[in-house]
């Protein structure tokens, strides 16, 4: 349980919740909260509820008097004014801010606050799952113990559903926009972000989960709650206190094009589609006076084609209106085909637009899952809406690497995952040894899509050591005699690293050199009588350009030494191992029992 700096009596968080007409959903958020194995109060601000909310608050009040505090307010109109009345009454050296409608995983603040503690961070944010609402995820890809500002994906995220340090927000007068129906937490956030000297990342726990009511009653899901002319407003204010606290630069360009791409560029998007022509050329002049004020050159250079060409087409309402309706497409994507031809994979398919007889282009992008950016474009041969793609997989460096089909069209692309929509006929590829990288194409777990291992990351890969025969040699070492083979084919022989023995209880391993044959052979010659007493099983251990892979080395009892009896020395006098290797039952793998004795007890077995 955290603590801070030695003070049992300090709070470590003060959750902070919003609470208007939100009764079918407060014992679910406030039980999360509750469970929480961290010193916290929980502070509920009821925002002039009128569907008895306030009567379930004071009953969490009365049997939870520790640790639930309640604020009545008048009703504001927006979860603004509650949450900044929250700050106000708060105690805790961090705080959170949960919807009342949502709820926190059992472990989320425990986990954030040790990140917290851990790093002295500002800010934390902890993964966000979605339940009805779409989740934001480029920053969850993997944990960080610091992540840059300018180099992450973390600006990306503007909720406040976040752990805040409380000093940096009393410090700087970090508060929520009031009187506001959208947009009060991008404002906090953006605020907290030009403050915050580290920022940390809890990716590997689902931390908060942001549900949609099914009522429909949630302020994001009330029809206007997104009107674009509003929301382009509204964005000015964040964009400008931003401004005023980053200097001009890469910094500054890095935050600018997440404002134009995700809150600017958007609103050209579905909503221009369902505005009237009044509507489409007020959002089209509001897009262009942010532009004015805002796009500079490094900006420019890290928008996509598709947002350059809106850029150029600011005056052009037809062509911002086609520009919407081929982004608004559905990606239509089929795999049909999948075979290695030598050592290129072959990917075949049907892919376009629909409702879009024809395309200009297509061709297979492979993105790197966990190098940001890192990616290989392999054009396509096309016969109509038929593609094949040859994919030189010795050009793509060790890691996972998720297939996407990229159809372009007037200038614009638009990507789909590839491989969940398959035809019946197509199965996954055997693995191959290409040089000395081993590719492992398979479909994942959760949807079906087509990926590659390079390397071996996390699929298992196909392999086979055996031993022909163990002996005795002088010197207490057990002679080991086998080969190895990869996916069926022999490894070169700079592959073959050393012979791992995994004590099976302790976990304890101890690491022997082997030397490399040709042909796939290998031979080792461990000292058996430094080995501590226990089950140790033995593994061959190569390397194919990811993690070592280990292959569990199988024998059989004709190719097993016989047990011998190891004299040694250890401080107070002689010692005897019993060391007796053998095959494990069933499937045939080499073990060895090595247990101690002491000498009396090793004479009377030699003599009896």
């Amino acid at each position: 349980m955290a603590t801070s700096n030695g003070d049992e009596d300090a709070v470590d968080v003060s959750v902070i919740i919003p609470a208007h007409n939100c009764r079918p959903y407060l014992d679910r958020c406030l039980t999360s909260a509750l469970v929480q194995r961290i010193r916290k109060e929980i502070i509920v601000v009821d925002d002039g509820s009128t569907d008895g909310s306030d009567e379930l608050l004071d009953l969490y009040a009365t049997y939870h008097k520790g640790s639930v505090k309640v604020v009545s307010i008048a009703g504001s109109g927006g979860a603004g004014r509650p949450r900044n009345v929250g700050i106000e009454h708060a105690t805790g050296r961090y705080v959170f801010f949960c919807d009342a409608d949502d709820y926190l995983g059992p472990e989320a603040l425990e986990r954030m606050v040790a990140m917290a503690d851990r790093n002295g961070s500002d800010i934390v944010l902890g993964k966000v799952v979605g339940h009805g609402r779409r989740a934001p995820m480029s920053m969850f890809h993997r944990g960080a113990e610091r992540a840059e500002l300018g180099d992450s994906a973390v600006y990306n995220s503007l909720s406040c559903f976040k752990l805040f340090r409380r000093e940096m927000l009393i410090s700087h007068g970090i508060k929520f926009g009031e009187g506001m129906l959208v947009g009060e937490d991008i404002h906090f956030t953006v605020h907290a972000y030009c403050h915050a000297k580290v920022i940390s990342v809890v990716a590997d726990y689902d931390c908060y989960h942001l549900v949609s009511r099914a009522d429909g009653s949630s302020i994001m899901q009330q029809p206007g709650s997104r009107d674009p002319r509003g929301w382009l407003t509204m964005i000015r204010g964040p964009i400008q206190l931003m401004t005023e606290h980053v200097p001009p630069g890469p910094l500054r360009d890095h935050l600018l094009r997440r404002h134009f791409r995700l809150d600017v560029f958007e609103q050209l998007g579905a909503p221009f589609l369902e505005a009237d022509e009044v509507q489409r050329k007020e959002i089209a002049q509001e897009v262009a006076a942010l532009c004015d004020r805002w796009m500079t050159p490094g900006v420019y250079e890290r928008l996509n084609r598709t947002d350059r060409q809106r850029l150029t087409a600011l005056g052009d309402i037809n062509r911002l209106v086609r520009l919407a309706e081929i982004e608004g497409a559905a990606v239509r994507r089929r795999l049909t085909g999948l075979r290695w031809e030598a050592n290129r994979l072959v990917v075949t398919g049907i892919a376009g637009l629909d409702g879009m007889p024809e395309h200009d282009g297509v061709a297979v992008v492979l993105r790197a899952r966990n190098v940001r950016g890192q990616e290989l474009i392999v054009p396509a041969e096309r016969d109509g809406a038929a593609f094949t793609a040859r994919i030189d997989v010795a050009a793509l460096d060790s890691g996972i690497w998720d297939l996407r089909v990229a159809v372009e069209m007037e200038g614009v692309v638009r990507y789909g995952r590839l491989g969940a929509d398959r035809d019946g006929c197509v199965t996954r590829p055997a693995p191959r040894l290409i040089g000395a990288v081993v590719t492992l194409p398979y479909f994942t777990k959760d949807n079906g899509n087509l990926s590659i291992d390079v390397g071996g990351h996390l699929m298992t890969v196909p392999g086979r050591a055996r031993i022909h025969r163990t002996r005795w040699t002088l010197g207490r070492r057990l002679v080991i005699d086998g080969e190895v083979t990869v996916v069926g084919v022999v490894p070169a022989a700079s592959a073959i690293t050393r012979l791992v023995w995994r004590e099976r209880q302790t976990g304890n391993e101890r690491a022997e050199r082997v030397v490399a044959l040709p042909g796939g052979g290998f031979a080792a010659r461990p000292a058996m009588g430094r080995f501590a007493p226990g089950i140790w099983d033995a593994y061959l251990e190569v390397e194919l350009g990811g993690p070592p892979a280990r292959f569990r080395i199988e024998t059989d009892a004709q190719s097993v030494a016989a047990p011998r009896r190891l004299w040694g020395r250890l401080r107070g006098g002689a010692v005897v191992r019993s060391v007796r290797p053998y095959a494990t039952s069933g499937k045939g793998r080499l073990s060895t029992v090595v247990r101690k004795m002491k000498t009396r007890t090793a004479f009377r077995k030699i003599l009896g």
